[in-house]
């Protein structure tokens, strides 16, 4: 009888350590790739496009080789070093009034694909408030909600960057326009935009402060 007590309390002991690791995966997991920053270029926009035709499903970036092309890799594309244009888009601010991406054009520009029940994109969002405070004067911050009307509103949203005292500009993305334009299936997602409207890096996924910052960097040098 003892030691089916013990057997039985081992048990116990070594399913209560296996679900106390599973809780700290799931809340540890947004920030495992916290410091990803994938450079962008015109070749990876074109590769989304035409997987988007192919499978609405996927949303890899794979790339196919001709089985005609036998000199890829000694030869560069110049296309491949092409930057990537951002495309414009149409979000509104809070009162409705209409915004578009290309009435930011002249400084480096932050967009922040976000929603208020999304824990990895309240995780980061001090930081993007912080860079804000020091940066908003050289760099637009444009934060764009997703704003599907059902599970997220305008309403819903607002309360919630009222409630935490943010600062930064706000946008609503209630025609999907934004979404669309940069193929966002994932939240958070950040897009890092240089001065001259092409973009540089996106991350997805939370971000910490010193990624962000380096996105920052990388679309001001």
């Amino acid at each position: 009888m003892k030691n089916k007590t013990t057997l039985l309390i081992i048990v116990l002991v070594f399913v209560l350590l296996l679900g106390g690791s599973y809780l700290l995966y799931n809340k540890l997991s947004p920030n495992i790739n916290a410091d990803r920053l994938a450079v962008r270029d015109d070749s990876q926009n074109e590769n989304e496009q035409s997987e988007d035709k192919t499978d609405d499903n996927t949303q890899n970036d794979v790339g196919k080789k001709d089985d005609n092309s036998n000199d890829d890799s000694d030869n560069t594309d110049d296309t491949s070093q092409k930057k990537e244009p951002a495309p414009d888009f149409t979000v509104y601010d809070k009162s409705g009034m209409e915004v578009k991406l290309s009435d930011f054009t002249g400084k480096p520009a932050i967009v922040n694909f976000w929603a208020s029940w999304c824990g990895p994109c309240q995780m980061e969002m001090p930081d993007f408030e912080e860079k804000y405070l020091e940066l908003g004067g050289e760099i637009n911050f444009l934060i764009v909600n997703m704003t599907d009307g059902t599970r997220e509103t305008v309403e819903a949203a607002s309360e919630f960057i009222e409630s935490k005292g943010y600062t930064f500009p706000v946008y609503y993305d209630t025609d999907s326009s934004a979404a669309t334009a940069y193929y966002v299936y994932s939240l958070p997602t950040t897009y890092f935009i240089d001065s001259e409207g092409y973009i540089i890096a996106q991350a997805t996924g939370a971000i910490d402060g010193e990624t962000l910052q380096k996105g920052i960097d990388m679309c001001t040098e």
